[in-house]
């Protein structure tokens, strides 16, 4: 077992690892800006160090000085949590060449996976399904080609991309050359890569992603997948599980050819494939090689610590679970809970002067924040995940409409109305809801 744990993170998920770490007996250092200082998981860590100022990219995207952190501190592995650097390969290898145990996938399949191009051929390969499209974007001219075969709309995507960053829809000709230049440009301030993919456009489809557990012994698991549709500008508001629009068929079979995808390339530790579902077919997307904000819906419905899974697969431990073993009991629902105006979206930090969480059985909240904290400026307006619980999906929808009425946050402006006109929408409740869902509240 590891000995100590340095967690590359903050807020919620930050928290959520160091409570697995206590439940294990592994000890933790907590990094953090200036700007948290007084964070929760910082005070309850047993061990703490500034890294940076506020800026994250001069704290929790620093790579040498969260590396130093590790070395003063005789940390034997990193956790890097979800966002700033889960997914940065360049992270990963420097973690490995400094005989620190980085907690998630090889830097090698952190690389493969987060190309979106190498991803979709290796799926491809597989037999998993992918949306027709066109690699390596060199001209306009090819692009009118390929929009000439299959007909608009397009989506243009960067290749690195994530959070809906260089990514831009393309419904007429006269927007192409706009749309490129500026997806180029985004992809490059934001990834420092340029390198944009084309695909064609699926207008209402519904978002599923598939969780997998891997080991460094050839063992992959499926374990279920997720409804993300009702989304907003790419980044996802609720999320649940298992999904309404699957038939049992149709999940073993994706499951399956996932399974078999992650087998071919030696994947370890968690991930996530994600497609598009659209008129009884999957098409694939990409694949996070990271925890996922919505993992705690596939934790309540599974009954397995996926954080506990990471830190066993980073030991080397093989999984002795098998696919038969692993069942899909109950529903659950998450809503992600934003520091932000419920209509105008303007992201809203401040201090909380006034916070009562809501509980019970069937409730779950994943936050870092607490009456008297500071809601900084400089990151994620993401401030808690309420998830909730029940045998079936009526009685799921049921405790979160009481569990967001239970919800107090006074200080800053919160989503939680919105999330309560969301699920009493009956759209929502009939399932009968698409990724262009949100569209109607901007």
């Amino acid at each position: 077992m590891f000995k100590k744990i340095l967690i590359a993170n903050r807020g919620e998920i930050a928290l959520r690892i160091l409570r697995a770490c206590k439940e294990l007996n592994i000890k933790t250092v907590a990094i953090h800006s200036e700007a948290d200082e007084s964070a929760i998981h910082v005070k309850m860590a047993d061990e703490s160090i500034c890294v940076g100022p506020a800026s994250a990219q001069l704290s929790y995207l620093n790579i040498p000085a969260i590396v130093t952190a590790a070395t003063l501190t005789n940390a034997d592995a990193i956790h890097p949590g979800y966002g700033f650097l889960s997914e940065s390969k360049r992270f990963a290898e420097i973690i490995e060449e400094h005989k620190i145990k980085f907690i998630g996938p090889t830097s090698k399949h952190i690389g493969i996976m987060g190309d979106k191009i190498k991803a979709r051929r290796i799926m491809r390969d597989n037999g998993v399904p992918i949306v027709p499209g066109l690699h390596d974007v060199n001209d306009i001219n090819q692009v009118n080609k390929f929009i000439d075969e299959i007909g608009l709309p397009i989506i243009i995507k960067a290749t690195s991309g994530g959070g809906g960053k260089g990514m831009r829809i393309v419904k007429k000709n006269n927007e192409l050359k706009n749309a490129l230049g500026s997806a180029k440009i985004e992809a490059k301030k934001s990834f420092n890569n340029d390198i944009l993919y084309i695909e064609k456009f699926i207008s209402t489809p519904k978002h599923i992603e598939i969780q997998i557990l891997a080991d460094a012994h050839g063992n992959v698991l499926t374990l279920g997948e997720r409804d993300c549709s009702i989304q907003r500008k790419h980044q996802k508001l609720i999320e649940e599980c298992p999904s309404l629009c699957l038939e049992e068929n149709e999940r073993q079979e994706i499951s399956e050819l996932c399974r078999k995808a992650m087998m071919s390339i030696g994947y370890e530790g968690v991930g996530t494939l994600e497609f598009l579902y659209d008129n009884k077919k999957f098409y694939f997307m990409e694949m996070n090689t990271r925890l996922q904000v919505e993992h705690p819906i596939t934790e309540m419905v599974t009954q397995i610590d996926l954080v506990k899974e990471q830190i066993f697969a980073a030991l080397g431990e093989k999984i002795t679970k098998k696919q038969d073993d692993i069942l899909l009991k109950g529903h659950a629902i998450e809503c992600r809970i934003n520091a932000e105006h419920p209509e105008t979206f303007i992201p809203s930090p401040g201090n909380i002067k006034q916070y009562y969480q809501p509980g019970g059985l069937g409730i779950r909240v994943d936050s870092s924040i607490y009456q008297g904290c500071s809601v900084p400026p400089y990151y994620d307006s993401l401030i808690a995940k309420l998830i909730t619980y029940a045998d079936n999906r009526e009685d799921c929808i049921k405790k979160m409409k009481r569990a967001l009425e239970e919800y107090i946050i006074v200080g800053v402006d919160t989503n939680i109305q919105l999330h309560q006109k969301i699920i009493q929408s009956d759209e929502f409740i009939t399932g009968n809801y698409y990724i262009n869902y949100m569209s109607r509240f901007d």
